[in-house]
């Protein structure tokens, strides 16, 4: 028997119950992984909470990372023993021991702790697609502006770093005064505290009246109307998150009387459905990574036995940079 977390029903951190389980042999495209560490993400608060549904019970969890115990038939790129990383449906991270597919489990570099594995793989992925392939329909080039929403979190600092190394200027916010210093000290150019200043107003001084070419957004609800606004003509408004609710529906005409601009719903898992798109933005991450231009910050840890504290912080919006459930 071995341990994993799961919920009976959606609701708050309290549904979150440790549970004994059995875990067999993995199958054909399969692994067994055991894990050492485990990422932490706002998507688990949203499947948890029934934003996104998932039949009943569920264990939840995206990201991991430890040693391959099994390898089931057809699986070429991974051996027993090896150090390995995910970011990955179906849920079910947060356990000790897991069967799961093998496609999007990459070979984690021995430069690359499996704490650090652990927190960058879902995280970095998603910086990843924002900042190379999400992108305004007139591109990005050196020197122009972005804006990132909740900067100093576990995407946003990593995309602060990566965004300065592409050459970027990177406007970011968040709810505090030192998270906007977290971020500054990360790379952003600009960082602007959204609870005490008007960020659309802050963004056109910025830019001289411009605008930005695009807006990356996790937060949703509450950033997404003067996000558009911040936007240049043509520009793109990439929603990736719903961390204050969903964005209410919106009329497709007010686009055009913004500037034509794009608007654009991005998920991770849409970018990884093969074994080699997954392997190709895991090798741009780790060079990355490696390289020393993105360093993944784990600023909070909680045993896994206390998961139910951990997501009622990162609900409440006490956390920076990435967090980990340990073992």
């Amino acid at each position: 028997m071995t341990l994993a977390v799961q919920i009976d029903q959606t609701g708050g951190p309290e549904q979150l119950k440790l549970v004994d389980v059995t875990v067999g042999d993995p199958g054909p495209g399969e692994i067994r992984i055991r894990h050492k560490a485990i990422g932490l993400n706002f998507i688990d608060v949203y499947q948890r909470s029934g934003l996104y549904p998932f039949p009943m019970p569920l264990k939840l969890g995206m990201e991991g990372a430890g040693i391959v115990e099994a390898v089931g038939a057809g699986v070429t790129h991974l051996k027993v023993g090896d150090r390995a990383a995910y970011a990955s449906q179906p849920p079910g991270s947060y356990c000790e021991v897991r069967v799961m597919p093998a496609k999007c489990v990459c070979v984690l570099p021995d430069a690359i702790s499996f704490e650090t594995g652990a927190a960058m793989m879902l995280k970095g992925l998603t910086a990843q697609y924002l900042l190379k392939k999400t992108l305004p329909v007139e591109g990005l080039k050196h020197g122009d502006y972005v804006l990132f929403h909740a900067a100093a979190g576990g995407v946003g600092l990593i995309a602060c770093q990566w965004a300065k190394a592409l050459g970027l200027q990177l406007i970011g916010t968040a709810g505090s005064d030192e998270k906007c210093a977290l971020a500054l000290a990360n790379g952003a150019v600009h960082a602007i505290n959204y609870r005490t200043e008007d960020f659309a107003a802050r963004v056109k001084d910025i830019t001289g009246g411009a605008g930005v070419k695009v807006v990356y957004d996790s937060v949703g609800k509450d950033t997404w109307d003067k996000s558009l606004d911040c936007l240049r003509p043509f520009g793109l408004m990439a929603s990736f998150g719903n961390a204050s609710g969903p964005v209410p529906p919106f009329a497709p005409a007010s686009l055009g009387a913004k500037g034509s601009i794009y608007v654009t719903r991005q998920t991770l898992f849409s970018h990884i459905t093969t074994r080699e798109a997954t392997q190709a933005m895991a090798d741009d991450l780790f060079a990355v990574v490696l390289s020393g231009q993105v360093k993944i910050h784990i600023e909070q840890r909680f045993p896994l036995a206390q998961v139910q504290d951990a997501h009622r912080a990162l609900e409440a919006r006490q956390t920076t940079g990435c967090t980990i459930l340990t073992l």
